[in-house]
């Protein structure tokens, strides 16, 4: 089995990084979840701001002599402005690191599992949100340990907005 690493994404990275965020859009309306992302998200200019931040994280391994990317998503650190109103109510009010953007090339089994896992063991106060209709996301989220916080608004949508807000704190 080849060893996975994660790495910061490059500019280099988007071509493939487009083709899995595709398969996940694709992989998503066929699960009963159209709208979450769409045909338009996460849009590339902020892919492109995420790389160039270093806020993207790529879970890569090396098969054949080839690199290959597993899984990407975005660890955005600060507050996340689209947090800051909740239906129900976040387990502390501690710094706090977000995930969003992540997807899987559906090469390995259990990437989106290791991302969170890799989230949580660098920062250890970690956030995120899905769509009601990402039953796969919850899943993962609420298997590794995350409680479900509320509802939040998406501020950078006009339609389809709402989204379970998940947390988990390693005290």
């Amino acid at each position: 089995m080849a060893t996975r690493r994660f790495r910061h994404a490059t500019m280099s990275d988007l071509p493939r990084m487009r083709v899995i965020y595709q398969r996940a859009r694709e992989l998503m309306a066929a699960n009963g979840n159209p709208t979450q992302w769409g045909s338009t998200f996460p849009r590339e200019s902020v892919v492109i701001d995420d790389i160039k931040r270093q806020r993207m994280m790529l879970l890569v391994d090396t098969k054949d002599g080839k690199e290959r990317i597993l899984a990407q998503f975005a660890v955005c650190l600060g507050e996340d402005p689209t947090y800051t109103h909740i239906d129900g109510a976040w387990l502390d009010n501690d710094s706090y690191v977000t995930i969003h953007r992540i997807a899987s090339s559906g090469l390995a089994r259990h990437a989106a599992r290791d991302c969170i896992r890799w989230a949580l063991t660098h920062y250890g106060n970690v956030r995120a949100d899905t769509h009601p209709n990402n039953k796969a996301m919850q899943h993962i989220l609420e298997s590794n340990g995350f409680a479900r916080c509320g509802l939040i608004q998406l501020i950078d949508r006009p339609t389809d907005t709402t989204r379970i807000a998940y947390q988990r704190h390693e005290w």
